[in-house]
């Protein structure tokens, strides 16, 4: 069986390029495109339209694709299951996480992991966590630290690490700091920093305030917190942060019977078996109860 072919022609069609899929698999552009040649070859069909640099799926790689992928889960579940009978905490650990929590909540718990378990190595991938769950539905990873989704999602197993309270913030001189009792009224007068239409963050914010405050003026609306918090300080608008974001050069802006929170945890494919590795990495969240640690760099959601 062709398991490099099929790696390599999942990842080319996962990315629509062979470039791409050449870097995700750390092995040059030509061994791509040979491998994928060579499963073509062996199937007797093409299963990429080559247009410009893209390359997109035909019928035939359509078809072949859910069939690839359970191929490469199937030889990977067996590779897990065997690894795990030596009860050795070691090898890969493929994890997907948001850069907010990547950050800002990771960094000791990483640190410790690793100093206790030299011989694991870490695969970190960062990206949003709606991008996230997708990815792991797909089984591309055996765990997500992630925003949870307010609803379940098929095959996937959310687990609850922290809660995550949202508060109104602004500049410390933004008008709002002047005022007392400040209604959603009042404060739909002014515009708003918020997260993108669709995130799990805008869900929340949505549901506890557009629910009550229809008209707000959005002016500006990014995956990144830390780009929300950036602008919220140059005093251009208001906006719904972690409490964990919010320090000297903001001002929480309380609202009466106004509630948001949203829950970070742990998501995994219901029927993927987890590596002791894994195992282990889950334990080491679920003992984590350090508080946050303040980072500078850009945070996504």
């Amino acid at each position: 069986m062709d398991v490099p072919g099929y790696l390599a022609f999942i990842e080319v069609a996962r990315h629509g390029s062979f470039s791409k899929a050449a870097e995700a698999l750390f092995i040059t552009q030509p061994a791509v495109s040979k491998r994928v040649a060579q499963l073509e070859q062996q199937l007797n069909c093409q299963l990429f339209d080559r247009i410009g640099r893209k390359a997109l799926l035909n019928e035939a790689g359509s078809a072949l694709l859910p069939i690839a992928q359970r191929i490469v889960q199937d030889i990977q579940e067996s590779q897990r299951i065997i690894d795990n009978l030596s009860g050795e905490i070691a090898g890969k650990l493929p994890l997907v996480t948001s850069h907010h929590i990547g950050l800002r909540r990771l960094p000791n718990i990483l640190k410790s992991f690793t100093r206790k378990y030299p011989k694991v190595r870490l695969d970190l991938a960062f990206m949003d966590s709606e991008n996230a769950c997708h990815e792991l539905e797909q089984g591309h990873y055996e765990l997500g630290i992630v925003t949870l989704p307010l609803t379940p999602l098929k095959n996937l197993k959310l687990t609850p690490l922290w809660d995550d309270p949202l508060a109104i913030a602004v500049v410390t001189d933004h008008p709002l700091s002047k005022q007392k009792n400040i209604t959603l009224e009042e404060l739909a007068k002014y515009p708003a920093i918020l997260p993108s239409t669709g995130t799990y963050t805008r869900t929340v914010i949505e549901a506890a305030i557009m629910s009550r405050q229809k008209k707000l003026e959005v002016i500006l609306e990014t995956n990144y917190l830390e780009t929300i918090r950036t602008m919220v300080s140059t005093g251009i608008g208001w906006s719904a942060l972690p409490k964990t974001m919010i320090d000297a050069d903001l001002l929480e802006i309380p609202i009466p019977n106004l509630h948001m929170q949203r829950t970070l945890g742990v998501v995994q494919h219901t029927n993927r078996s987890l590596s002791n590795a894994s195992k282990a990495f889950l334990k080491a969240l679920q003992a984590a109860t350090l508080p946050v640690t303040v980072c500078d760099a850009g945070l996504g959601l």
